[in-house]
């Protein structure tokens, strides 16, 4: 078998995408743990300033339930529920309230239609599918074939397109929750720098899982160039 199956020099290309993952993952839970330690002036809960806001938007058929997990926070458009960690649910910190508010606001794409999450939702299967087989597929097609490995990259394509889709769901949904807690003066200006710090660190996560899959996708057409060039 070749030597280059044995050495694979693109793995370098990972190492940028772990570190950018590593810092993000840690600057989100930095940032939340330290604005967690602050509690908003009105007193209100989390789980009470998403209620609020999924009322003043008429969206009263759109549940709220408490999660175990840290930072586990999600907006389910199957049940129509806006799930709240143990962290953020019950906590009166700005940190939470962000976080809760960023939650409704995917609520809120999803009641009126936003597009970008119309698209992102179209294309969970096809990622489900990429993001499980393209790599394998590149690699058979390595053994086998240039066109089969080929077919993987495209399949895993969808991976990063994916994730380039979610990044406007994402800013949206954190610039909507930053302007409702505003406008409903739900919290003060020095309150709400603190929100966004940690919606702007949760972003970063989104930001370095784009970076990994478009390093990821870039290693596997490397790949297959190299393959190519020692078949010749």
């Amino acid at each position: 078998m070749p030597y280059f199956y044995y050495y694979d020099p693109t793995m370098v290309l990972m190492i940028p995408a772990l570190l950018f993952a590593l810092w993000a993952q840690y600057r989100v839970k930095s940032t939340f743990a330290k604005y967690s330690k602050i509690n908003n002036a009105r007193g209100n809960t989390a789980a009470e300033v998403a209620r609020q806001i999924l009322n003043d938007n008429g969206l009263y058929n759109v549940n709220i339930e408490r999660i175990n997990g840290k930072l586990t926070d999600h907006y389910d458009p199957r049940s129509n529920t806006v799930r709240l960690s143990e962290t953020v649910h019950s906590s009166t910190s700005v940190g939470a309230i962000g976080i809760a508010a960023h939650e409704v606001g995917h609520a809120i794409q999803h009641a009126t239609d936003y597009t970008p999450i119309k698209i992102r939702t179209a294309l969970v299967p096809i990622t489900n599918i990429g993001s499980t087989l393209g790599i394998w597929i590149v690699f058979i097609g390595l053994l086998v074939s240039p066109q089969i490995a080929i077919i993987g990259v495209i399949l895993f394509s969808t991976v990063a397109l994916f994730q380039l889709v979610t990044l406007p769901v994402e800013f949206n949904a954190s610039s909507r929750a930053l302007k409702t807690l505003e406008s409903h003066n739900i919290l003060y200006d020095d309150e709400l720098v603190g929100a966004k710090r940690v919606l702007n660190a949760a972003a970063m996560t989104y930001v370095a899982a784009l970076v990994s899959s478009l390093l990821t996708l870039l290693r596997l057409v490397l790949r297959i160039g190299m393959a190519n060039r020692r078949g010749d």
